[in-house]
């Protein structure tokens, strides 16, 4: 047993010594392991740091060569003073609207002739050598096919060399709009043109003897040029264009514009470039001075840049469409910026004209006090607003688990009253399309930005925003690109902060238009737009409440039938009581005869006599409007819904020596009561107006 009991110990203590070698080697392997991950986690880390130490020096060189290419797109020179000739631009752009007749018919195809046959013989004469002292000021009507001629400039560069052997040049030449005096002009003019007087004879183009003489003139199409150049003003009508700011980055912008198709032409890329409407106003400004253009062009590119406008069709995929894409693209790849601009993009086509031919009333203005005196009863705080146009260009540090499954939900922080939802947009960086939003504020207060997960439930990751002080602080300026940290969300884990690259544009203030609501009493169930109302406010029967957007009461009216004297026809038969807020109560309308006498006789409302089945109510005084039937003019919708009925709707259009076609000063909605006042001196005459037609509306009457 003794013999079996030893060699049992020995293969005990063999097995032990085996299991401790086994465990030791298993320490040895575990620490090795250890080692090895540490190591490989080491380098992983310093992988990560050289890769973002290298994507930072990428984006330190991208950033230093797009600053590069900005700096040499400004250092083009230009030989004229792109901005003061802009806003000459415009100001003639404005006079030659309210001369439509210029756009198309006889009236155009003698204005046509008089530019071939009298203005450019008159204007080489003067190339030659100056036949005036002063500058040579050139007919609207000639100045408008000039105008027009010169925007291709091409062409107008290869008719000037057929015809005259040289380019006819603007160079001490004046526009008419611009006030200088013509008589030197008209008296070379009636010398040289004794049947065909210097101003427009309209008689003289619609009769029988305007006959076309037979000269060789430029095969050119003029008509079809000036039928593509009309709606372009319409582009560039706002009032934030004229402002030097806006036109200053303008200038800045077409430099880079030229820049660009330079750099084409260097690396022999074909590309169709599309300009913004700012960059063209700015390129059509540069073409109306001929001989620098070709010039400066020449210098640049070796060429005179042609400017093709022949392209019309804006559909997806067509030239049009694929060349501003295009040109986006190499653009923000170029300078690092964003090409789209506040104020400066596309705004559909002109709306339809309410009027064929131009309306200027003679207008005594009369009661001026009086008048006065009426819109002080509903004076409030003015407010403006701005169009921003926003986009989200990249983000950096979002966890992979979120990637490709976030969207950015954008507001003001405290509403404003223009702007009070919240709106949603993707990340370019995130879904490879370049998504924009367009949209009114005041220029005031905080735009709010959420980073928010696609999941069922959207869950905010985090928040930042943008003080509007950044554009309008002590120096205007009207764009603003950078990266915003997110401050994370409770709940929300990450080891990085995330960071949102937000591009925004806007454009200047201008005043923002009265908003109010017309309550009828009568039809208690009606509900504000503007909620909830006031506790101030309190219904009275009989009386219709105006309240403005804080739902605080502006005005009340109310209307009375009266019993009609024996004595005289021309007594009232009804009024308009007005009570204010400190509780007075007025007579601000008397119904004598077939129309209505208004604040204190300054205005007068009446049917308007005409076939014009959008026609309803003339309203004379010291201004004329027309009050006619649906949304016309700014007010058209761009997309018509079937369910909305135009008959729910009015629009109040100003007509005047400025504005002969028409301009919407007021949209009324008669089935709600909203009422849209653009103008001060029409706040209280259009919310009195409104009242009658609201009336009209409900009972079909005046």
């Amino acid at each position: 047993m003794r013999g079996g009991d030893e060699q049992n110990r020995v293969t005990v203590f063999w097995g032990k010594l085996q299991e401790e070698e086994i465990s030791h080697n298993h320490r040895l392997s575990k620490k090795f392991n250890i080692n090895c991950i540490v190591y490989h986690c080491l380098c992983l880390l310093a992988s990560i740091k050289q890769f973002q130490t290298s994507s930072l020096s990428v984006r330190i060189k991208m950033d230093m060569e797009q600053e590069s290419e900005w700096n040499a797109a400004q250092n083009i020179s230009i030989s004229e003073n792109l901005l003061d000739a802009a806003k000459r631009q415009l100001q003639f752009l404005q006079v030659v609207d309210r001369n439509r007749w210029l756009y198309q018919g006889p009236a155009l195809q003698w204005a046509i002739y008089r530019y071939n046959a009298c203005w450019l013989p008159l204007l080489a004469k003067h190339s030659d050598s100056p036949i005036t002292e002063g500058p040579l000021v050139v007919p609207l009507d000639c100045e408008w096919v000039w105008h027009c001629h010169r925007l291709n400039p091409v062409r107008y560069k290869s008719d000037c060399e057929e015809f005259y052997e040289k380019i006819l040049d603007n160079c001490n030449v004046a526009s008419s709009v611009q006030g200088i005096s013509k008589s030197e002009t008209e008296e070379i003019w009636n010398k040289l043109y004794p049947d065909e007087p210097y101003d427009f004879d309209m008689t003289r183009a619609f009769s029988t003897e305007a006959v076309y003489k037979t000269q060789s003139f430029s095969k050119y199409d003029f008509a079809l040029a000036i039928e593509r150049q009309s709606p372009f003003y319409y582009q560039v009508s706002r009032p934030h264009v004229k402002s030097d700011l806006f036109l200053e980055a303008a200038v800045a912008r077409y430099k880079g514009f030229l820049h660009i198709i330079r750099r084409n032409r260097e690396r022999s890329v074909k590309r169709f470039c599309v300009p913004t409407y700012d960059i063209d106003l700015i390129w059509h400004t540069h073409q109306l001075h001929p001989a620098s253009y070709c010039k400066d062009l020449t210098e640049l590119i070796g060429k005179v840049l042609e400017h093709d406008d022949t392209d019309q069709n804006r559909a997806k995929g067509q030239k049009l469409d694929t060349g501003f894409s295009e040109t986006t693209k190499q653009w923000e790849e170029t300078f690092g910026s964003r090409y789209w601009r506040a104020g400066a993009m596309y705004r559909g086509a002109a709306p339809s004209p309410v009027a064929t031919a131009p309306c200027i009333p003679e207008i005594t203005v009369s009661n001026s006090d009086s008048t006065r005196g009426f819109e002080r009863l509903i004076d409030g705080p003015k407010t403006s607003y701005i169009e921003v146009l926003l986009e989200f260009v990249e983000i950096k540090n979002l966890p992979e688990s979120n990637k490709g499954k976030v969207n950015v939900l954008f507001s003001k922080a405290q509403p404003d009253g223009i702007f009070n939802v919240k709106r949603k947009l993707t990340i370019q960086s995130e879904t490879g399309q370049k998504q924009v939003a367009i949209f009114q504020c005041q220029p005031s207060g905080y735009l709010l930005f959420e980073l928010v997960s696609q999941s069922t439930k959207a869950k905010t990751i985090g928040t930042c925003y943008i003080s509007m002080e950044e554009f309008f602080g002590p120096v205007y300026k009207l764009s603003v690109e950078r990266w915003l940290d997110l401050a994370p969300s409770s709940g929300t884990v990450g080891s990085e902060l995330i960071s949102l690259r937000v591009a925004a544009s806007c454009t200047l203030p201008i005043p923002a238009p009265h908003v109010a609501q017309m309550l009828q009493t009568s039809r208690i169930t009606t509900r504000s737009c503007f909620s909830p109302l006031s506790s101030m406010v309190r219904f009275t029967k009989s009386w219709s409440l105006i309240i403005d957007p804080a739902g605080d009461e502006i005005i009340r009216l109310r209307m009375r039938e009266l019993k009609r004297s024996k004595s005289t026809d021309k007594s009232s038969t009804k009024e308009i009581h007005a009570r204010t807020k400190a509780g007075e109560t007025l007579v601000v309308g008397q119904f004598i005869g077939q129309e209505w006498s208004l604040l204190d006789s300054v205005w007068s409302l009446k049917p308007e006599n005409t076939n014009n089945k959008d026609s309803a109510l003339l309203l004379t005084g010291p201004h004329m409007v027309k009050l006619v039937t649906g949304r016309k003019l700014d007010y058209e919708p761009k997309h018509v819904h079937k369910q909305t009925n135009e008959r729910n709707f009015m629009t109040a259009i100003e007509f005047s020596v400025d504005h002969p076609y028409g301009k919407a000063v007021a949209l009324i909605d008669l089935k709600t009561g909203l009422l849209t006042l653009q103008e001060d001196w029409f706040a209280l005459a259009g919310i009195v107006s409104a009242f009658v037609a609201s009336k009209h509306f409900h009972k079909g009457r005046i």
